[in-house]
């Protein structure tokens, strides 16, 4: 069956024009409009406390022309993230990753996703220190808390996927002053650092590579947090054998509630509990229950694959015209969305592995990430009021949101300062 996961990259939305809301995206949104007293109390929580995400893809969205990252863009189909909703769901800080694909490991590709990746920096950089009062850049622990007591919203940077790193060590540390803070080892297929958890090709480095050892080393020489989502399980257990400093699963759920390579086993969560790490629930929801089959959307989705089988090789026109199909094909064949009961649960388990001072939460909205009644970041509050309905502290609410996250954040700083 055909995942809905990330799907647009940043060449497919730049300059994309009619990406329009279909009638069903708007019904998921006030489906879960409640007002109960969990719910109030939720919203309430949400402005006292630090609230981080993990991850979210918001940056594929920065190109287009229509995205305007202060204002509501909900009318824009595909988008979850923006500085108003941030603000009505009670989100104080967020991890932007930048995302770059992974295609075949020659001299000319590793060249241009690194300076893919460069422009992608560079961009983000240029939209949020556009004047914008609400919302920083953000670079240490400590920021995202002093943002907040300024009344603005806190930007942290990852990188999703090494492979811009290529084979060249000093690009991290350059990648670093471009303001990376963590870095996710691969993405849905192997890289030069390490075999991912859902290349169909299968391995080819047994786990992470010689390259790869040099690659986490010099992470933590200079306090990038590893983020092992993505990867294969025997890279991640050379991951956990080769780290010294705490590590991060920035989106990944827990295998035992739903069988998907991408999510985490018990024995995992437990290394990354023993590690001092943080494993931060996902909530796409391919990852948070089994797909219902759909076959008149794989189906669909196969023709349009066969269509448009090569991104890069399309002009802008056949750009606009795939977007239009592809939106046209999900509002046709919605799917059933996981909810956030079923995430909860997710969240539940992991608790019980590793005790609650190793989890937290990476929506991964934009790259495919979303719930029934959680559909973007303005109704993150569910989350919370969810865990409040199962008796969950307020005290180990704010360490999900944030005190777990940036527990471990700050131990990956700490050789450099």
């Amino acid at each position: 069956m055909t995942s809905r996961r990330k799907f647009i990259s940043n060449s497919i939305l730049a300059g994309s024009s009619l990406l329009i809301a279909p009638s069903w995206v708007n019904g998921l949104l006030a489906q879960s409009n409640t007002n109960d007293d969990f719910v109030k109390q939720a919203k309430e929580l949400h402005k006292q406390i630090l609230t981080l995400d993990s991850h979210a893809d918001t940056p594929l969205w920065m190109s287009n022309k229509k995205y305007d990252f202060e204002q509501n863009n909900s009318s824009l189909q595909g988008s979850k993230v923006d500085l108003m909703r941030m603000q009505e769901g009670g989100l104080w800080s967020v991890f932007f990753a930048v995302f770059l694909g992974q295609t075949e490991l020659t001299p000319e590709n590793r060249e241009k996703a690194y300076n893919d990746a460069n422009n992608i920096f560079d961009l983000i950089n240029t939209k949020i220190n556009q004047n914008i009062q609400g919302a920083a850049l953000a670079y240490e622990p400590e920021d995202a808390l002093k943002l907040k007591k300024l009344g603005k919203r806190a930007i942290y940077l990852g990188m999703e996927n090494g492979f811009p790193i290529g084979l060249d060590l000093s690009r991290i540390a350059h990648f670093y002053k471009k303001g990376a803070r963590y870095i996710t080892l691969c993405h849905s297929w192997n890289n030069d650092i390490c075999d991912s958890s859902t290349d169909k090709n299968g391995k080819i480095h047994e786990g992470v590579s010689a390259f790869g050892e040099k690659v986490i080393a010099e992470m933590e020489r200079l306090g990038i947090m590893s983020d092992v989502s993505h990867i294969s399980e025997d890279s991640f257990a050379d991951v956990m054998r080769l780290s010294k400093k705490p590590i991060i699963a920035s989106h990944s759920s827990a295998r035992a509630i739903c069988d998907h390579p991408r999510n985490l086993n018990d024995e995992q969560l437990r290394q990354i509990a023993y590690n001092g790490g943080v494993a931060q629930l996902c909530i796409l929801s391919d990852y948070v229950k089994a797909p219902t089959p759909n076959p008149d959307y794989d189906a669909a989705m196969q023709i349009f694959s066969a269509k448009y089988p090569v991104w890069e090789k399309l002009t802008p026109e056949q750009r606009d015209s795939a977007v239009v199909e592809y939106y046209a094909i999900e509002a046709k064949y919605p799917g059933d969305l996981a909810t956030v009961k079923q995430a909860i649960d997710h969240l539940d388990h992991m608790i019980k592995v590793t005790g609650i001072e190793h989890v937290g939460i990476g929506t991964d909205f934009d790259g495919g990430g979303g719930l029934a009644d959680c559909a973007d970041v303005s109704q993150l509050y569910m989350l919370t009021a969810e865990m409040l309905r199962r008796n969950y502290t307020e005290s180990d609410i704010e360490k999900i949101w944030s005190g777990n996250f940036i527990r471990v954040f700050a131990e990956n700083r700490k050789a450099i300062k």
